[in-house]
């Protein structure tokens, strides 16, 4: 890994949402959820007032470092003569809570979904899918900030969304009604399976990159690993000592990563269920009782796009980077009621939302990764485990490929 020592996480920007008077003073103004778009070309985030914000990505140049830019799909001859985007409101009449970019369609889906929906313009088909405090799900397509579906099932609060990143347009939604549902959007949302099995509320669930397995967090000590193609529980796992309630895989598929209110990150191999590691957040400041576990109380966490970072957010009002192979973080931020967070998809910013429903974003590390990572991360896309503990190669390769060498 060629990289200087990494630096302190520097606020790039901060977003603010207008309060306009008319709105009830009952309605909840957190931002529950952030994402990016993989393309890195928008940027959603829950503003709180039942509203979301769509917005074209980069910022406005004085927010942004030269070298943070979205990496677009389109070449310049595809948007000549068509206007840049711009911001959109979405006003989903509800609470949000959850929030996904569905991946960019495959062409075959794309026409599929022209066919059921000759009403939308045929451009990249990228779409938003917004999980509401009635169990509703809403679907947006991005570029013209249409609702284009309405996903009925749940019986209370949506509170996490993901889409399969294959681009076959498969949506995953945990709710607090105990469920997990799987719908199929280009069969006109059809709802295909229901998973149950959690005793509380479900708050996050996380595909992994291969589409192999779903993990779902719930108000409880374990997680639940399901497999993706049978939509049946492959094992639970246990090691917290509180409500886990976040969860997130690495690009390669081969390590989870599960964050609780027990103060604890568990890194995963969810092939065989070990636990390899645990990340502790303790108190920076001697003042503060380190024994008041509350203060430190995990609400989310994320892996880098190169898989060699971590980010966290605590109670504790500290936005935490860890190194992949390192039990202590390597920088801190400071950041009040802290809700979640995510990395930009070409790496670079994290973007973290607060109970007040404000969004900031922040420098993460830049790394060139190694040629042992590069091989690993590419062979570790479509090996598992255990083939990988099937090869005929030396024990140490064995141990680095199953990331073993902590």
């Amino acid at each position: 890994m060629l990289s200087p020592a990494p630096e302190e996480p520097l606020l790039l920007a901060e977003l603010k949402p207008g309060r306009p008077h008319q709105f009830d003073w009952k309605s909840s103004c957190e931002t529950w959820s952030v994402a990016f778009s993989p393309d890195g070309s928008w940027f959603a985030w829950s503003q709180g007032h039942c509203i979301v914000k769509l917005i074209p990505w980069p910022l406005e140049e004085q927010f942004i470092p030269k070298g943070f830019e979205a990496k677009s799909r389109s070449s310049k001859s595809d948007t000549k003569g068509r206007s840049s985007p711009k911001e959109k409101t979405l006003d989903c009449g509800q609470i949000v809570w959850g929030l996904a970019f569905s991946p960019w369609p495959s062409p075959p889906s794309r026409k599929l979904w022209a066919r059921h929906h000759p009403q939308v313009p045929d451009v990249s088909c990228l779409i938003l899918a917004t999980g509401l405090n009635d169990g509703q799900i809403k679907i947006w397509e991005v570029q013209t900030g249409l609702l284009l579906l309405n996903l009925s099932g749940h019986q209370d609060v949506v509170r996490d969304l993901s889409f399969t990143p294959s681009g076959s347009l498969i949506l995953v939604s945990a709710s607090r009604d105990k469920t997990l549902r799987i719908w199929d959007l280009n069969k006109h949302g059809k709802q295909i399976q229901v998973l149950s099995g959690h005793l509380q509320w479900v708050y996050c669930c996380s595909i992994s990159p291969d589409c192999s397995m779903l993990c779902s967090a719930a108000g409880e000590k374990s997680v639940f690993l399901w497999s993706m193609r049978s939509y049946t529980l492959i094992r639970k796992l246990e090691g917290h000592q509180s409500s886990v309630v976040s969860c997130d895989f690495s690009p390669d598929s081969a390590l989870l990563v599960t964050a609780s209110y027990d103060t604890n990150v568990i890194m995963w191999d969810p092939y065989t269920g070990e636990r390899l590691r645990s990340l502790h957040h303790t108190q920076l400041d001697p003042s503060m009782d380190d024994s008041d576990v509350h203060m430190s109380s995990l609400r989310s966490v994320c892996f880098s796009p190169e898989g060699l970072y971590l980010a966290t957010v605590a109670d504790d009002r500290l936005l935490r980077i860890w190194a992949l192979e390192l039990k202590a973080p390597i920088a801190f931020a400071p950041m009040t009621n802290g809700l979640c967070c995510t990395f930009f998809p070409h790496g670079g910013v994290i973007a973290t939302g607060t109970r007040d429903g404000h969004v900031q974003f922040w420098t993460a590390p830049r790394v060139l990764s190694s040629l042992k990572h590069l091989c690993r991360k590419a062979l570790r896309s479509f090996l598992t485990t255990y083939q990988v503990l099937a090869l005929p190669i030396p024990k140490k390769m064995k141990e680095f490929l199953t990331y073993r060498t902590f």
